[in-house]
């Protein structure tokens, strides 16, 4: 949309209400993990912290949700350019990934307390469990929305329409955004 002020003309952006809305959903889930880890640190230099290796799973786990980004990726790709089959078959491949992730976070805080570092115990081993397990609960947000997909896709017959692009390009901004967010914990999580 153009709109003239004076001599000179501006374009103006437009950006989908429920894209911005989504956008200023997860800029608040940012700042609430930024919370978080700040706290984290600070929590960490007033000593009685307790050292340990963060278990393999948790970077298996990494591997898992990353892999599911790709399989969105594609699957969206699949569905605009026509190809159903691939689409649907991808779509279950990531609610699947989506799944294992959930399964390997739990498996990795069983991992935790088999090493001595059960929740209760120490403030380190509480703020992986607590951050990851807050995390664990907005990827459950995003399987949800990909069991919706899913829904759609075998129940809709198939046509590419603007409701339904929009809403695959919602569940796919937001499963990203998961991803790129456990990306964020798994490193800082590393260097702490």
């Amino acid at each position: 949309m153009e709109v003239a002020v004076g001599k000179q003309q501006f374009t103006r952006n437009k950006i989908h209400p429920k894209k911005f809305a989504l956008a200023v959903a997860c800029g608040s889930i940012l700042m609430m993990f930024s919370a978080f880890t700040s706290a984290y640190i600070v929590r960490q230099a007033a000593g009685n912290w307790l050292e340990f290796q963060l278990p393999s799973l948790f970077f298996v786990s990494t591997g898992i949700i990353l892999a599911s980004s790709l399989t969105l990726h594609f699957s969206y790709k699949s569905f605009l350019q026509g190809n159903e089959q691939l689409y649907k078959t991808l779509l279950v491949v990531t609610l699947i990934l989506g799944l294992g992730f959930v399964v390997m976070q739990y498996q990795g805080w069983l991992s935790m307390m088999e090493m001595g570092v059960p929740l209760k115990t120490n403030p380190s081993g509480d703020f992986i469990y607590v951050i990851s397990g807050v995390h664990a609960a907005h990827v459950i947000g995003g399987i949800t929305a990909l069991i919706i997909a899913l829904l759609h896709a075998f129940t809709l017959k198939y046509k590419v329409t603007a409701a339904r692009k929009l809403r695959f390009e919602l569940t796919f901004i937001y499963w990203h955004f998961v991803g790129f967010l456990w990306l964020y914990l798994i490193v800082f999580f590393s260097i702490q």
